[in-house]
């Protein structure tokens, strides 16, 4: 069942296209972000659906219903800034019972409501802290139980975590992620952050220059991108140019195989492979079908967990391959060695 269905949604600002016939649908009850740098119109798309701006032409429709002319306060959508726009001056029980209040909800009823869905955050008990007397995570919390407490049609997030450090957006998105789930709402979430993308969402709408250049489930889109600009933003990725000959790729002085149909030979056509999906073959290691790249090692980054060998490209640039840190490597900076991956792994792109 579809949730919200955005169809041929252009905006522009005089000269500036913001967003142009962008067409998608998104499920009911389930978690997309909305992925892309700055400028690509992630924002702008929200914002009209939530009904904070009008597009230029194009519809907007919730369940079925067209809603592009209905105004923003009787759309029934949840919403969620970066700033989390709390009241400071109310305690957070008044600050998420407002909502309902605003809809004629009072006494017993809406006391109950604020009740469910502050235990829903984890934040019973809580009830009569002022904002400034809670965390960051905690405020956060208390907009999201303020969005949801009105039984919204829609959930929308604005880069609500960004403000946060490192380890609470990483407890945040676990937790986000419950609370959506629980409360079962169609929710669309703008980010620019892929690690939040790929934890968070069912499905990713990945936004460039106003267009949605790919979208679908995490895994799929990570896993096989259809062109540079998807696997460079979600993820790193290393990129192989070069002519198709017979049944590879031809680059330098080596051929690269595929799993993927190629088009007739002479074409020039660009692969990517995944940083982790490559590995460091063992010397008198035999690679089997496997596609191998003879390079030298420029740069050892060490992570912790993990390190990120930086090795010679074909034509000068890098190659990056990412390891787990089982063991100590034996390789240093300036070595040879031999780069080993499966022809599965390597994606053929879009021109």
């Amino acid at each position: 069942m579809i949730g919200v269905e955005v169809a041929s949604i252009s905006k522009g600002y005089g000269s500036l296209r913001v967003l142009e016939k962008v067409s998608t649908a998104f499920k009911a009850g389930e978690f997309t972000s909305l992925l892309g740098p700055s400028g690509s119109g992630k924002t702008t798309l929200l914002r009209i659906i939530g009904g904070f701006v009008d597009p230029d032409e194009g519809r907007i429709l919730f369940g079925g219903e067209d809603v592009t002319e209905v105004a923003l306060w009787q759309r029934k959508v949840g919403m969620v800034f970066q700033s989390y726009a709390l009241f400071p001056h109310m305690s957070v029980f008044d600050n998420v019972i407002f909502g309902l209040n605003r809809q004629g909800i009072r006494g017993e009823a809406a006391r109950k409501e604020v009740g469910r869905v502050l235990e829903m955050v984890h934040l019973t008990g809580f009830e009569q802290r002022k904002p400034k007397q809670l965390s960051g995570g905690q405020q956060q919390r208390v907009a999201l139980a303020r969005a949801i407490v009105t039984k919204p049609r829609v959930l929308l997030l604005d880069e609500p975590l960004s403000a946060l450090d490192r380890r609470l957006r990483q407890d945040m998105q676990i937790e986000l992620r419950r609370i959506q789930r629980e409360s079962g709402l169609t929710t669309i979430f703008v980010t620019h952050d892929q690690e939040e993308a790929l934890t968070l969402s069912d499905t990713v709408a990945i936004l460039d220059g106003g267009r949605i250049v790919q979208e679908g489930a995490p895994l799929d889109i990570y896993e096989r991108p259809r062109t540079r600009f998807a696997a460079s933003f979600l993820g790193d990725a290393n990129f192989f140019e070069g002519s198709v000959t017979g049944d590879g790729i031809a680059i330098g002085s080596g051929v690269i195989h595929t799993g993927d149909g190629l088009p007739s030979p002479g074409s020039k056509v660009t692969a990517a492979v995944r940083p982790e999906k490559m590995r460091l073959l063992a010397p008198g290691e035999n690679p089997g079908s496997d596609n191998v790249f003879a390079t030298r090692i420029r740069e050892i980054i060490y992570a912790g967990a993990v390190s990120t060998f930086i090795a010679e490209g074909p034509g000068g640039g890098d190659i990056k391959v990412l390891s787990q840190n089982r063991e100590i490597s034996p390789v240093s900076p300036g070595q040879a060695i031999t780069l080993a991956w499966s022809p599965a792994n390597t994606v053929l792109l879009q021109a």
